[in-house]
């Protein structure tokens, strides 16, 4: 009688904390992208496109920020935002929740931006978010499921027109992070193999690649090596680390010669900014 309580409690409090997840988090079946460009707001169902882009690039100059912004839970983000931003062309942000006060933000500043929604809580959306000064071509969500948490984790493929007739691809990324190997590690960087291997122009694979383990960084240096890639090193180097010591944020970049790089420290997040500056081939 006793063991049969137990097994009640035990299914009863299991039910509860589902109960409770679900109440907090909700999971779209499909993936979805929210556009932002001034007061209008789109979410469209994995794919957004846009028939007349205008080139990314300013006279051949292509400034990035890279910056995983803890769910704009410190006050100071935003105004950091602006300022780090200021200068930059593409912004590629992990961990952006769109909320009322960052939605807010967005319409007010010049930007345009899409967002992948990994996942709503309490119904605002979360995921991986670009800002740009020139809309993207086309820009599509992917998710892959945390195999623990069962709460997907999000990337975001772009493709922006440059002025000297090139397109550069840039994928936002932010990789699985509680896994037992690294299987679903992989699956996630090999979902986009398909359409890098064919494109011959510039590459940008950027964001938080949860790369704590050697196993973890050796499986991201094999797949990013078919794509003929080179890593952004810093110096000095104060991206956020793991207890092994291993960096968790880093920019990829192929076709474009690289001219400076930062990493400022700052308290707006638990993740420091990347800042990169790139010159196109004529």
């Amino acid at each position: 009688m006793k063991l049969k309580w137990l097994l009640v409690g035990a299914l009863a409090a299991l039910g509860m904390a589902v109960g409770g997840f679900q109440a907090v988090f909700t999971v779209s079946d499909t993936p979805e992208i929210t556009t932002v460009r001034g007061a209008q707001v789109d979410t469209e169902l994995k794919c957004y496109h846009n028939p007349t882009p205008e080139a990314l690039d300013d006279a051949g100059r292509l400034n990035v920020l890279v910056w995983n912004i803890y769910k704009q839970n410190k006050d100071n983000l935003l105004s950091e935002l602006t300022e780090r931003s200021q200068d930059r062309q593409l912004v590629l942000l992990q961990e952006a929740s769109l909320d009322d006060q960052f939605l807010d933000w967005l319409q007010r500043s010049e930007w345009g931006s899409n967002q992948v929604s990994a996942f709503k809580a309490f119904d605002v959306s979360s995921g991986v978010l670009n800002l740009s000064r020139a809309m993207p071509k086309v820009a599509c969500a992917n998710l892959q499921v945390e195999p623990w948490l069962q709460l997907p984790k999000s990337g975001l493929y772009a493709e922006y027109k440059l002025s000297n007739g090139q397109t550069l691809i840039a994928l936002n990324l932010h990789s699985v992070n509680f896994t037992l190997g690294t299987q679903e590690y992989k699956q996630q960087l090999d979902s986009f193999k398909q359409v890098l291997e064919s494109h011959s122009g510039p590459l940008l694979i950027a964001g938080d690649f949860n790369s704590w383990s050697e196993s973890r960084m050796e499986v991201l240096k094999n797949v990013l090596r078919n794509y003929r890639i080179n890593e952004v090193k810093f110096t000095p180097d104060h991206r956020k680390r793991f207890v092994t010591g291993l960096p968790l944020d880093h920019i990829f970049y192929r076709g474009m010669t690289l001219e400076a790089t930062s990493t400022p420290e700052s308290d707006a997040s638990d993740h420091n900014p990347m800042l990169a500056e790139f010159v196109l081939s004529q």
